[in-house]
C-alpha cells in the first residue's frame, strides 16, 4: 500500500500570489472541503476559475448551464466558470443510443439483485463512450482556461471529483441494508463487491474518483509545459480518505470506517498522483479527516471518529478558544450529559475488540461485519439520543472545524511540495484549529 506519510507541522510555505491561477476542477454544490481551498485562493489574491458537471434534461442528454445556472454557480464559486459540460462517469453514456448501464440495471430489486448478470462487453462499450466525452470536453475545457493564465502566473488545479454510484432505485435499500443495517437487517459489503452490480458500481467510482485525477495532468500538460518553462509552478491536489489517526487512550492511533466501499477508487486515486510525482509532477492527495456531510451521511458511525478531535485540541495547546468549543458542544447535549461522558463512550467504543479489530492499515478497506455493525451503529444511535435535537448534533460542529483547517493545511502544504499523499490527522488539524484561533 501507499506508504503512510502524515503531516506533522503546520506548513507555512507561500507560492501563489496575486495574478496566479486557481481551477476547481470540479463543481461546487454545498459547503464542503472545496471552500476551504477556495476561501485561501481568494486571501491570496488568485484568479478564480471552476468547471461544470453540466446537467441532464429530459432525455437525460448531458447540456452546458444554462444563463440562469450559470449566474448561479459563479455567484457560488466567486469565479468564472467554464460553461462545458464535465460529467464524469459512464453510468448514463452509450455508444450508439442503445441501453446505458443505469437502464442495464432497471431490473433489479432486492430479490434478485445478486443473480442478475450485466453484458461486461456492453458496459466497457459504455465506459469507452463516457472516458472519449470527459476527454474530448477536458481537452475544450483546458484550451479555455489557458488563455485565462497569464505569461509569468503560477497555477493550482484543485481536483474534487468523487463518486459514481449510478441512479437505480433498488440500490437506495441495499445501500441502507449494509451501511445501516444491523441484527436481521444487516447485510454484507462483501455481497455487494461481488456481484454485478457491485463491480459496475466500483468501476465507476474508478472513473469519476481516481481517472479523472489522471485525465485533468493529461489535458493541462499544455499550460504546465508553458508555465513551467516561463519559470513559473503548476501544482495539483486532490481529496482522499484512507483512515485517520485520532485519540485512543491518549495516543494518536490510525483508525478508519468500515465499509467504505470507495475505499479503492482513493487508493487508485493515490496510484494516479504517485505515477505523476514520479515523473516530476506536483500532484498531492490530501487524505482527509471523517467528517458528516449529505452525502456521508447514509454511512452510520463514520461520525464516531470526530469526537476525539475535542480531546486533540486540548492536547495541541487548546486556550479560551478551545474551551468556548466544548461549551458549544456541551450546550448541543440533553440536560444531565456531558462531553467527558460522550467521549467515554467513544474510547470505549474504540477499545471495544471488535472495532479494533478494524485498525488494521494494511488490510484497508476491509469488509463489514455483523459484530461490527452492532457495535459501531449501536453506539451511533446512542450517541446521537443524547443531544437535545437529532438535527443539531456535536459532530456537525466538529466537521466544520475541520473543514476550516483544511484549507490552509492543504494550501500551504501544496506550496511546500511534501509528498505524493498525505494524511491530514487529528493532532495537525488541532494544531492549525489552534494557531488560527490565538
Amino acid at each position: 500500500m501507499t506508504e503512510l506519510t502524515s503531516l506533522r507541522h503546520v506548513p507555512q510555505a507561500n507560492l501563489f500570489r496575486k495574478g496566479d491561477v486557481f481551477v476547481l476542477f470540479g463543481e461546487l454544490f454545498g459547503r464542503g472541503y472545496a471552500n476551504g481551498l477556495i476561501d485561501e485562493a481568494r486571501k491570496a489574491g488568485m484568479t478564480i476559475v471552476g468547471i461544470t458537471v453540466g446537467r441532464r434534461d429530459e432525455n437525460n442528454a448531458l447540456r452546458a448551464l444554462n444563463d440562469e445556472e450559470l449566474a448561479e454557480a459563479e455567484a457560488k464559486l466567486g469565479g468564472r466558470i467554464i460553461n462545458e459540460p464535465m460529467m464524469a462517469g459512464f453510468d448514463l453514456d452509450t455508444p450508439d443510443g442503445g441501453p446505458n448501464p443505469t437502464e442495464m440495471l432497471s431490473g433489479l430489486t432486492l430479490k434478485n439483485w445478486q443473480e442478475e448478470k450485466l453484458d461486461w462487453d456492453r458496459i466497457e462499450a459504455c465506459r469507452q463512450a463516457g472516458v472519449q466525452r470527459f476527454t474530448a470536453s477536458a481537452a475544450i475545457v483546458m484550451a479555455e482556461i489557458d488563455k485565462l493564465v497569464p505569461a509569468g502566473a503560477n497555477v493550482f488545479f484543485a481536483h474534487t471529483m468523487a463518486g459514481g454510484i449510478p441512479k437505480v432505485k433498488a440500490f437506495l435499500a441495499i445501500a441502507n441494508r449494509i451501511y445501516k443495517g444491523r441484527g436481521e437487517r444487516f447485510m454484507s459489503s462483501r455481497a455487494l463487491l461481488e456481484s454485478d452490480l457491485g463491480k459496475l458500481i466500483l468501476m465507476n467510482f474508478d472513473e469519476v474518483t481516481a481517472n479523472t485525477l489522471q485525465h485533468l495532468i493529461h489535458a493541462s500538460a499544455a499550460i504546465r509545459n508553458r508555465v513551467t518553462a516561463a519559470g513559473g509552478e503548476v501544482r495539483y491536489s486532490a481529496y482522499g480518505y484512507h483512515g485517520t489517526e485520532i485519540l485512543i487512550d491518549g495516543q494518536y492511533r490510525w483508525q478508519t470506517y468500515t465499509n467504505y466501499t470507495q475505499g479503492y477508487a482513493k487508493m487508485r486515486l493515490e496510484s494516479v498522483a504517485e505515477a505523476a510525482w514520479a515523473q516530476g509532477i506536483s500532484a498531492t492527495v490530501f487524505n482527509c479527516p471523517e467528517i458528516r456531510t449529505n452525502s456521508s451521511d447514509i454511512f452510520a458511525g463514520v461520525e464516531l471518529s470526530l469526537f476525539p478531535l475535542l480531546a486533540a485540541l486540548k492536547k495541541e495547546g487548546g486556550g479560551a478558544w478551545v474551551d468556548q468549543q466544548w461549551a458549544i458542544c456541551q450546550g448541543l447535549l440533553e440536560d444531565g450529559v456531558t462531553v467527558e461522558s460522550l467521549l467515554e463512550k467513544i474510547e470505549t467504543y474504540n477499545n471495544d475488540p471488535t472495532s479494533a479489530s478494524f485498525r488494521n492499515v494494511d488490510a484497508w478497506p476491509m469488509d463489514n461485519t455483523p459484530a461490527l455493525a452492532d457495535v459501531m451503529i449501536g453506539t451511533s444511535d446512542e450517541i446521537t439520543k443524547l443531544h437535545k435535537d437529532r438535527k443539531e448534533l456535536i459532530t456537525d460542529h466538529l466537521s466544520s472545524l475541520v473543514l476550516e483547517s483544511t484549507g490552509p493545511l492543504m494550501f500551504h502544504a501544496v506550496a511546500e511540495k511534501i509528498a505524493a499523499v498525505v494524511w491530514l490527522n487529528h493532532d495537525i488539524i488541532a494544531r492549525e484549529l489552534n494557531a488560527l484561533h490565538k
